[in-house]
């Protein structure tokens, strides 16, 4: 395999177990380079994925030095993949529910649309929770909403190519989109910039412990920050509505009659 040379894999791990090699492992297999940020763990799987990395030139790992959140260490590599010239970059988590064998179609979709963001869209099975599922719609609508209709099928699936000094420009103007709020909020902002969303569908799998599943998703915690995530993005929004119609109008094809 040919490493790219301006798009890799980035994946923020935090406590994630031994699901991070098998995730890294399956991911080489489908790319190269892929880069690791280790959010401060301790359950030893930061250990386990230096070794895959000693014996893998495709293979790169970042250690953060505590838990900063998963927003915080994907901006970590997107600066350190902007420095060293690339120019996208598709996240993905570490707890095995993303598809890694989607890699290349996901890349070959931002390398014929580099202007724009491929997103993942979630095609869940069995095995998805349903309070998950019925709650991740409250957020699309809010997301629908902000963007004046951009596009955007889902807003919390983080299994996307982003360009990479659009994401890093927008994340450096502000403090939030440092946590579990990320996902959503890189959408909105890059969405207002007039990144324009192409959406493909990808299968989420919900890992059972016994399988290795690991969530650190915490219900009224992380809901919590969703709410006031879409409370300042409103209020930002409502702000900058003359802007966005405007643009919308401009992007209007002329009357014909």
């Amino acid at each position: 395999m040919t490493p790219s040379a301006s798009h890799l894999v980035l994946i923020p791990s935090y406590d994630t177990g031994a699901k991070l090699c098998d995730t890294v492992r399956e991911a080489r297999a489908q790319w190269s380079p892929v880069w690791v940020v280790i959010d401060g763990s301790t359950d030893g799987s930061t250990e386990a994925v230096q070794r895959l990395a000693a014996q893998d030139d495709g293979l790169r790992v970042w250690l953060l030095p505590h838990n900063q959140g998963k927003g915080a260490a994907v901006l970590h590599g997107l600066r350190a993949a902007q420095a060293a010239g690339y120019t996208h970059a598709l996240t993905m988590d570490a707890d095995g529910q993303h598809p890694a064998d989607l890699i290349p179609a996901f890349m070959q979709a931002s390398l014929a649309r580099p202007e724009a963001m491929i997103l993942g869209r979630p095609v869940f099975d069995a095995s998805a929770p349903l309070l998950r599922v019925r709650g991740r719609r409250i957020s699309n609508a809010w997301t629908d909403l902000e963007t004046l209709g951009a596009g955007v099928a889902d807003s919390l699936y983080g299994f996307r190519v982003y360009p990479i000094a659009e994401l890093a420009a927008v994340m450096a103007r502000q403090r939030w989109m440092r946590r579990f709020d990320f996902d959503t909020e890189a959408v909105v902002r890059l969405a207002w910039r007039g990144v324009k969303p192409i959406n493909r569908d990808a299968p989420v799998k919900y890992l059972r412990p016994e399988e290795g599943g690991v969530s650190h998703f915490r219900y009224g915690r992380d809901n919590l920050l969703l709410t006031w995530m879409h409370t300042r993005l409103m209020l930002e929004f409502m702000l900058r509505l003359p802007a966005l119609l405007l643009r919308r109008l401009r992007r209007q094809p002329p009357f014909q009659a």
